[in-house]
């Protein structure tokens, strides 16, 4: 039976008067929150790929070994960022055109705002084809649905014009201008780039078509970048998802998966090459903080809202399934210096930390460090004991779900349930009848055997549905 759960948000008036104050900060730090569209945990450690921005991250910061999304679908996924719940809660469920609903939500761009922070939001949105401005920021850059990379049209602040040139480009320069501006209050600026998706033939209710779904632009400047670049493929690479009953099924007039539905090696590099274009971004950003003095006092993130297949199971566009491909996501984060939260951040520059991490933990972290209130609704957890070095009891499991949609025709009706942990993955198909799938991921890390049916593993198996049973509880 489908569980869906779906809550409508109380207006933020009424919000606020359940929310947790968290004890304000004694230096009330700047956010900048860098939101890559697609990137997989892994590629940004390919062996001959430079992201110096990002390097400079890693290097002066943390990284999370094991973050994932809660939905790895772009809509839910960023909703979940914004809101820190889970897709059945927030009501975001799929990519179809939600812009109403998108502007009841209590992001943490609304809670800093009315905590005192100054808000900026630039670019893609993604939550509906409404390109006008949510409640609670105060600089708004956005466009409707996906948008193109080439001379994009673009609502500044209510005012729609067409930019010339490359979008990843124009919302860097959006960016940088912002941070140069005279701020008197702290701020949070939520840059939310466009690459590296695909550029999608957009219709009208917010679907796209996935005939042109190999459109990867990069700028011009970059097109001959890792050119000689060898692509890592993993083991599951072209090999057709034997023991899958849901990708093992005939659709339409689809091919079966496997080595002639994979992504291309052009194509990845040309992901790649998008990338390094949010990187010089990023890099823009950085030098503009340290200059302006405010590097130690601002907290930069940057992540992504999913992943990608790469021909792991022949899969390549369908993202959307709780493996590791799609579900787990590359995250960072710079720990401003000048923040003092009691015992002040005990995690040296450069360490890496491997506890879970899930999308909707971005949202309360970023509350208790701005020091504005926390939603009771929300289900994720703040990350500030973790950047403390605390000792402290954390998740060892997580909830990851999807609802299907009718864009990508492989995957309609695979809306599903998935439960994770340190060693095991469950996932259960909520309209697709004795198709679930099970995965030792100590043994089988790259999620090619399904245990499912072995007897060995059923006392496993129920004790991950009842998981699964309380995490949806927990999070109704």
């Amino acid at each position: 039976m489908m569980r869906t759960g779906l809550r409508v948000i109380p207006l933020l008036g009424v919000m606020l008067g359940v929310c947790d104050a968290a004890p304000a900060p004694a230096t009330r730090p700047n956010i900048v929150f860098v939101l890559i569209d697609d990137l997989r945990w892994d590629e940004v450690d390919y062996p001959f790929v430079q992201f110096p921005a990002l390097d400079r991250i890693a290097r002066e910061g943390v990284r999370f070994r094991n973050a994932f999304v809660a939905t790895p679908l772009c809509s839910p996924s960023r909703a979940s960022f914004l809101t820190g719940q889970y897709a059945h809660k927030h009501g975001i469920i799929d990519n179809t055109d939600r812009s109403p609903r998108s502007h009841e939500l209590a992001t943490f761009l609304r809670l800093l705002h009315d905590a005192g922070y100054e808000t900026a939001f630039i670019g893609k949105w993604h939550m509906g084809v409404d390109d006008r401005a949510r409640p609670g920021i105060d600089h708004w850059v956005s466009m409707k649905g996906q948008g193109r990379y080439l001379d994009p049209e673009l609502n500044v602040n209510g005012k729609r014009s067409v930019f010339r040139g490359y979008f990843t480009d124009i919302l860097n320069r959006f960016a940088v201008d912002f941070l140069k501006q005279k701020h008197t209050k702290p701020f949070v600026l939520y840059v939310s780039h466009k690459s590296v998706h695909p550029d999608l033939t957009q219709y009208a209710d917010g679907s796209v078509s996935d005939s042109n779904a190999d459109k990867f632009i990069p700028a011009e400047r970059h097109k001959d970048l890792f050119h000689d670049g060898e692509i890592p493929r993993r083991p599951s690479y072209g090999k057709p998802p034997e023991g899958k009953p849901a990708l093992e099924r005939r659709i339409a007039d689809l091919p079966p998966l496997g080595p002639n539905t994979v992504t291309g090696d052009e194509s990845i590099r040309n992901r790649l090459r998008m990338l390094a274009s949010a990187d010089e971004g990023l890099g823009e950003m950085l030098t503009v903080l340290e200059q302006q003095g405010r590097l130690e006092n601002t907290l930069i993130v940057y992540t992504s809202d999913e992943g990608y297949f790469y021909g792991e199971h022949g899969l390549s566009t369908e993202r959307r399934l709780a493996y590791e491909e799609s579900a787990r996501i590359p995250l960072y984060m710079r720990v401003p210096g000048s923040i003092d939260w009691g015992k002040g951040p005990a995690v040296r520059p450069g360490s890496v930390i491997d506890s879970f991490v899930v999308s909707i933990d971005v949202a309360p972290t970023f509350l208790e460090i701005g020091g504005a209130p926390r939603a009771r609704d929300m289900d994720g957890r703040s990350l500030v004991p973790l950047l403390r070095g605390d000792a402290v009891a954390w998740r060892t499991a997580f909830l990851i779900e999807y609802f299907s949609d009718r864009v990508f025709p492989r995957v309609v009706n695979m809306g599903y349930q998935a439960v994770r942990n340190d060693r095991w993955s469950y996932i259960h198909y909520l309209d697709l009848e004795g198709m679930d799938e099970l995965y030792d991921l100590q043994d089988d890390p790259y999620q090619m055997r399904n245990l499912i049916a072995e007897p060995s593993a059923q006392p496993t198996l129920q004790q991950l549905k009842e998981e699964l049973d309380r995490l949806l509880r927990e999070s109704r």
